[in-house]
């Protein structure tokens, strides 16, 4: 079956800059490895996928989407290759083949967990695709977010306890079997356990551990369990999700990141949880935010508020104002800034507690409320230097409420306040602060925390012959990994590769959110 060019494949065969024949021959050599040694393509045929639209029979589908993942260094399925089972393929009806049809998310989740899980073991580091414009997210879900998903015993069911009709990938990776409440609830318990490590060390360590368990959990919903428990196990699935993608973005892992913040929002809509769904985006967006991109940003915070429904808790919907409110610091907007963060402080007082916050919400506390709002005004200082002294005062707030095993939030605050500490012209205080930061972030494998000490160096600058600032210029030189890319013009320690911020056209003003 045709249906003319397949762009998506195309595009990609571009980016990997094989000829045709030499992906023949590949396909071929791979395929053979994989236990299909009698696969035999040819130049012709290669060039009707691409040209053509023909899409190829199994199992050529897979064995693209490995060739590709390991040539470009990021994980690349079968969905990417428009080789999905969806009658779409090459044709940008959506963005990137979003939102994907009912049923497929089981399928898609584990296709990509198994590709990611292959990265990691063939030590393939790098992130080689751009990521997707805040606007074609928002573009291509908005309507599908707003909506409930069909019945959850829907045509696409074999029945209760019989595999999901998902593609015959996602279960060979992993032997789908029904689970029951017991299992469900040390998954649950799991999860837990991840969010207290990543708060405290940083996504790094423990991020494969997380991608391996939400490919298991994706192998166990190609069963349909009974309601109450498929929405659970869902549940499961888009906490994990979020996690895999808020430690990919940890460490610098950006499109990987992307897509598994897509996925948890398509797991979160599955099990009807909209509010999930639009907090799952809402780390996209304040990924955008840390990349230097506040006006996508802004894209999906519209699409995460708008989809979150009318259950979303006070204490949420103040969150998302936070990361709004960033977006706008970002651009320089002030008075957006201001007048958003005053939004989320009504809205977090307006939280009586009355109803328990759901599990992905309980890190967000007063703390965190005023760690955003110092990273906003910090933020927002380098436009306006009144907004400095907003800052400080909010980041020694928030030092003063953390609790233990939130080192990296911490780390943060520190980050903050020694920043708008040298923009209000103390750097006396800067420097005292700048240190504290230092004697934890070695032991934190959060790349982002350097991504931010690397922004408070470039604003050391301006003390150049100041005693104490010179010598802890000195100490950060040392200490701040270098970036494998070309210098940026400003000089700043291992500051190679670094972004501008769109709206304003200077340096970006980093920062991110700990979970």
């Amino acid at each position: 079956m045709t249906k003319g060019p397949n762009t998506r494949l195309a595009d990609l065969f571009g980016l990997a800059g094989w000829s045709k024949g030499e992906l023949a021959r590949l396909v071929n050599r791979q395929a053979a490895v994989m236990g299909h040694p009698q696969l035999a393509t040819d130049t012709s045929r290669v060039r009707r996928w691409i040209d053509v639209g023909e899409t190829p029979r199994d199992p050529v589908p897979q064995v693209l989407a490995a060739l590709f993942t390991e040539r470009l260094g990021r994980v690349v399925t079968i969905e990417d290759l428009g080789l999905g089972p969806s009658g779409c393929a090459g044709k940008r009806q959506t963005q990137d083949g979003l939102p994907w049809p009912p049923g497929r998310t089981a399928a898609v989740l584990t296709e990509f967990t198994g590709m990611d899980l292959m990265l990691n073991r063939r030590g393939v580091v790098g992130a080689g695709a751009a990521l997707t414009a805040g606007t074609a997210l928002s573009g291509a879900m908005y309507d599908w977010l707003r909506t409930d998903p069909p019945a959850p015993f829907a045509e696409d069911t074999l029945g209760t306890g019989n595999p999901l009709h998902a593609d015959q990938a996602a279960l060979d990776r992993y032997e789908a079997a029904p689970v029951g409440t017991e299992e469900i609830e040390a998954l649950e318990r799991s999860v837990e356990v991840f969010r207290a490590w990543d708060a405290a060390r940083g996504g790094g360590l423990q991020r494969k551990a997380v991608v391996g368990q939400l490919n298991e959990v994706g192998g166990m919903l190609a069963y349909q369990h009974p309601e109450s428990l498929q929405r659970r196990l869902w549940g499961v699935a888009a906490n994990l999700a979020v996690l895999a993608g808020w430690m990919s973005h940890d460490v610098g892992l950006e499109p990987t990141a992307q897509k598994y913040f897509v996925i948890a929002a398509h797991a979160a809509r599955e099990g009807r949880d909209r509010p999930r769904a639009g907090e799952a985006l809402s780390r996209a967006a304040r990924q955008m935010v840390h990349l230097g991109r506040p006006d996508d940003a802004l894209d999906l915070m519209k699409l995460a508020q708008s989809g979150s429904g009318d259950e979303t808790l006070p204490r949420t919907r103040a969150m998302l104002r936070t990361i709004e409110a960033w977006a706008h610091a970002s651009m320089g907007r002030g008075q957006a800034t201001r007048r958003t963060l005053g939004q989320a402080e009504e809205l977090f007082a307006a939280d009586r507690g009355d109803v328990p916050p759901p599990s992905w919400m309980q890190m967000f506390d007063e703390a965190d409320l005023h760690g955003m709002q110092a990273l906003a005004f910090r933020t927002l200082a380098e436009h306006d230097a009144s907004a400095a002294s907003l800052a400080e005062r909010h980041a020694k707030e928030a030092l003063r409420l953390r609790e233990g095993g939130h080192q990296r939030s911490q780390i943060f605050d520190y980050i903050s306040l020694a920043s708008a500490c040298l923009l209000a012209d103390d750097p006396e205080q800067a420097d005292s602060y700048a240190r504290l930061a230092l004697v934890s972030i070695r032991e934190n494998s959060s790349h982002r925390t350097w991504d931010r000490l690397r922004e408070m160096y470039r604003l050391t600058s301006r003390y150049t012959g100041y005693g104490k600032i010179e010598s802890l210029r000195e100490e950060l030189e040392r200490a701040i990994p270098k970036k494998n890319a070309s210098p940026r013009s400003s000089g700043s320690p291992g500051q190679r590769g670094g972004r501008r911020d769109p709206g304003h056209g200077g340096p970006r003003s980093a920062g991110a959110m700990a979970m």
